[in-house]
């Protein structure tokens, strides 16, 4: 798939098969969240991969939003070390840069992903430390769930002239 097909068409997938997701997939995807751009290069994420059925049927009993996790193959949370980082306070666009990379990679493979806010919602980013056991100076950031998709998507066209502006407002 060409990089332009990859962006027009990456939707966010809610609905799994039961078919597992073979691990070098999940590893090709994790690859290019690392290799997203951050401020300084200093790349202050983690990934923590979820499989455990029991842990991933946890996060919709404290995350509004995750009903899916109970039907998808695994997931994945994009965290923040901001202790890793050369210039404070870009954790949260170098984390997001990750999960952009994450969620076009498994697409470009034939999975299917979606994007679940955590930061800045406290209680999302404390019951997330207290599942997994994440320490303190660790942040989660994204949670994606992921698996084959059994939902129909496409190419949307999203392009919206009015909202360039050239050399000015």
């Amino acid at each position: 798939m060409n990089a332009l097909d990859c962006l027009m068409t990456r939707r966010s997938i809610r609905k799994f098969t039961a078919e597992k997701v073979a691990p070098e997939l999940i590893q090709a995807a994790l690859a290019a969240a690392m290799s997203a751009p951050s401020a300084g290069n200093a790349q202050p994420w983690h990934f923590v991969l979820m499989t455990d059925r029991a842990k991933l049927h946890r996060v919709p009993d404290f995350h509004p939003h995750a009903a899916m996790a109970r039907q998808a193959q695994a997931a994945i949370l994009v965290c923040a070390e901001p202790a890793l980082e050369k210039y404070p306070g870009y954790w949260p666009i170098d984390c997001a840069a990750a999960t952009q990379n994450l969620l076009l990679a498994l697409h470009a493979q034939g999975l299917g992903a979606v994007w679940v806010g955590v930061y800045p919602e406290a209680s999302r980013v404390e019951n997330f430390r207290a599942l997994l056991g994440i320490p303190e100076t660790v942040i989660p950031h994204s949670f994606i769930p992921l698996g084959h998709p059994d939902m129909p998507s496409g190419r949307v066209d999203r392009f919206r002239p009015e909202r360039v502006h050239h050399d000015a407002w």
